[in-house]
């Protein structure tokens, strides 16, 4: 058997791991119409994905007045949890995670979600015991900036020689190259293939199928 390339495998969640970038984009359209401001595009509203939730709001409406962002952080939070029950991993991600676990990986989430909405997220689909540690952008600093992701790596003891991050958007591939691990895409989530090549991942994963495979014959 190969020797492995990597020690720790860390995964972005929204639109990585769960399948929630279009509601996130709807939510944030919904949170906008409510409140009368700019609805942005499917496009510009998916492209902030992975963000903290001040810095995607911000970006998702740069003429958001600083004394609406509570208003507008309020509605967004509302139209989120009425569909968060529903939604759900990738089909086969589950699998994928059992698998990675069982072959001696370590695991993370580093995700631009709150820790709240992290944690609820976790509990709903009951997969976080696979994870060795968990990270998000109400604790550190926001992609692309590298602190949350050595601050998984040093959690765990790992190195970023030994790490791989994978995630839908460039913020995640460039949140691994500001760190110095290497990273994975995959296209099935909130940014188009062209952007994410750019970043020079080591592959490009079209589907979860597509990726666990790709794990267990190069990881």
């Amino acid at each position: 058997m190969p020797q492995k390339q990597f020690d720790l495998i860390v995964f972005d969640w929204d639109g990585t791991l769960m399948d929630s970038t279009a509601h996130i984009t709807r939510s944030i359209q919904a949170a906008c119409r409510d409140l009368g401001l700019p609805v942005p595009t499917d496009e510009a509203a998916s492209y902030v994905i992975g963000l903290g939730l001040r810095d995607a709001l911000e970006s998702a409406v740069p003429t958001l007045d600083p004394d609406d962002y509570p208003q507008l952080v309020e509605r967004y939070r509302v139209h989120y949890l009425t569909g968060d029950p529903t939604i759900e991993l990738f089909a086969g991600a589950r699998e994928m995670l059992e698998r990675l676990r069982g072959a001696g990986f370590q695991l993370a989430v580093a995700t631009g979600k709150s820790r709240v909405g992290l944690d609820r997220a976790l509990k709903a689909v009951g997969v976080g015991p696979l994870f060795d540690i968990t990270r998000c952008a109400d604790e550190t600093f926001s992609k692309p900036h590298p602190q949350m992701l050595h601050e998984v790596i040093d959690g765990v003891g790992s190195t970023v020689e030994r790490t791989v991050m994978i995630g839908d958007t460039t913020h995640d591939l460039q949140m691994a190259l500001n760190a110095g691990t290497a990273s994975i895409a995959v296209t099935y989530g909130a940014h188009p293939e062209a952007p994410l090549l750019e970043l020079a991942p080591r592959f490009c994963a079209h589907s979860v199928a597509e990726l666990g495979d790709w794990l267990a014959t190069h990881a």
